[in-house]
């Protein structure tokens, strides 16, 4: 299926990921304030400490205090387009109305469906594109742009971007040499949640490097609890095990290169990040269920079964969304019953921080429109949704306290903390058939390794062929 067709379908790693999202707006907004106290960032720095209750923090109000300078944009309208329903929806309006009691304009949400690209391509076939729409892909922007279908960005947006935003996103939001886009929303892949009894009951603490995560996990295992739920049967698990890995060790550039197909699958560095993940996939007493297990596994049930009565690991890996199963589907309380801890560090490496997110563009070149990206790319529309749960922001200007709660601030420290250093999603970076493709490409080459985990150049040359022939090179 084809990446710029299947975004975030119901299906897709995407939509999973965005449904699990959408929902936190209530899932964190209710859970205990209790955190991990090792929420840093890829600097090794270290959350907010664990010191109260959940009481929310109001929205932004809109003021003449502001510093921010938007246009009288009384009797205009314009359209704004995304994924969002929901929960989500709803929180997102009131950023909409935010802006539209600082300018005056009236503004209308049209929800996408899963399927944005096809969706938007329509609407400009159609001559009727949106003023701003969010698209949930760095591959999604880079075509829009070559087709001629984005906006650049205004003086106004960029000098707001140069202010608020690090370097890291600002690209991620640039194409040919022009920005277009505007991260207003992100996600944090590099969490990794445990069943704090099991820990207490282990005598184990949280662990900051691959070493001593390996450590905990045997002695989590020889405690009488299997150590670690993966949810290998949704293949999109497993990059994100890898990209970690790769991150930390390999660092930001050669991830960048791997990300383009600039190095082939087939490099020592690939090998080494593999062998590193043996020391987990190798090792069938470490998974809940052991390799073939963890294949008949899909994600949610990883989560469940993490924080079931009695537990059935005492660990699982992903991103801050889990938080959202465990609040949803089992009778554990994030920030009391279950934690986080950074994904640990590799071979001396920085703690890696893998991303994704929603970026927000122009497809008419109207003062609207760009008067809407600055205010996106501000505080101040940041604080109106982080206020309200469920939302994590890559503006560096935001004050976290706006975060309902610890845990809410934890995730988002360590994003922030990770400045330029956080990488997006590679396998969201690549073209469908290999990274975004279920049963084929790097799905289905990497749950191959998780069955067979001491074939690491077997792995590598099967990887780097469906690559090849994705990439088209």
């Amino acid at each position: 299926m084809d990446r710029t067709m299947r975004i975030r379908g119901a299906a897709s790693r995407g939509r999973t990921r965005t449904a699990l999202v959408v929902t936190a707006a209530t899932a964190l907004a209710l859970t205990a304030a209790g955190c991990s106290s090792s929420g840093g960032g890829g600097d090794g720095s270290s959350a907010a400490p664990s010191s109260g209750g959940a009481a929310s923090s109001p929205a932004a109000p809109a003021s003449s205090a502001s510093t921010l300078n938007l246009p009288d944009l009384h009797g205009k309208s314009l359209t704004v387009a995304a994924i969002w329903s929901g929960s989500e929806q709803k929180n997102f309006q009131k950023v909409l109305d935010d802006f539209a009691q600082r300018t005056g304009a009236k503004t209308t949400f049209v929800p996408t469906g899963d399927n944005v690209s096809a969706f938007l391509g329509t609407k400009v076939q159609g001559g009727a594109p949106p003023d701003v729409a969010f698209l949930p892909q760095v591959g999604v922007l880079q075509q829009f742009a070559k087709s001629g279908w984005l906006k650049p960005v205004s003086a106004e947006v960029e000098a707001a971007l140069d202010k608020n935003y690090g370097k890291g996103w600002k690209d991620l939001g640039a194409s040919g040499g022009k920005q277009y886009g505007v991260y207003f929303k992100a996600a944090n892949k590099s969490t990794v949640w445990y069943n704090t009894k099991v820990f207490e009951e282990a005598g184990v603490s949280e662990p900051t490097t691959w070493v001593d995560f390996l450590s905990t996990a045997q002695t989590v295992s020889d405690s009488g609890t299997p150590a670690v739920s993966i949810g290998g049967a949704d293949g999109w698990t497993l990059t994100d095990w890898f990209e970690n890995v790769y991150l930390s060790q390999a660092g930001p550039e050669m991830y960048d290169k791997l990300a383009k197909h600039e190095i082939k699958w087939t490099d020592p560095s690939v090998g080494k990040a593999l062998t590193t993940l043996t020391g987990l996939f190798g090792k069938d007493t470490l998974i809940a269920g052991g390799a073939k297990g963890a294949l008949q596994t899909e994600f949610p049930a990883s989560v469940d079964q993490t924080f079931a009565e009695p537990p059935k690991a005492g660990m699982v890996y992903e991103g801050d969304f889990v938080a959202v199963n465990i609040a949803n589907e089992t009778k554990a309380k994030v920030g009391e019953d279950a934690k986080f801890f950074p994904f640990p560090a590799v071979d001396g490496g920085k703690a890696p921080v893998v991303s994704g997110g929603d970026v927000a563009v122009a497809m008419k070149d109207t003062p609207a429109a760009q008067a809407l990206l600055t205010y996106l790319a501000s505080p101040e529309a940041a604080a109106v949704a982080a206020s309200q749960g469920g939302f994590l922001s890559p503006n560096r200007s935001l004050d976290l306290s706006v975060y309902p709660n610890d845990v809410a601030r934890g995730i988002a420290k360590s994003l922030i903390d990770a400045g330029d250093d956080f990488r997006f999603d590679m396998s969201d970076q690549a073209p469908a058939a290999f990274g975004g493709t279920k049963g084929a490409g790097e799905w289905k080459d990497l749950q191959d390794f998780l069955g067979s985990p001491n074939d690491v150049a077997g792995a590598q040359k099967k990887l780097e062929a469906d690559a090849a022939k994705a990439y088209g090179n």
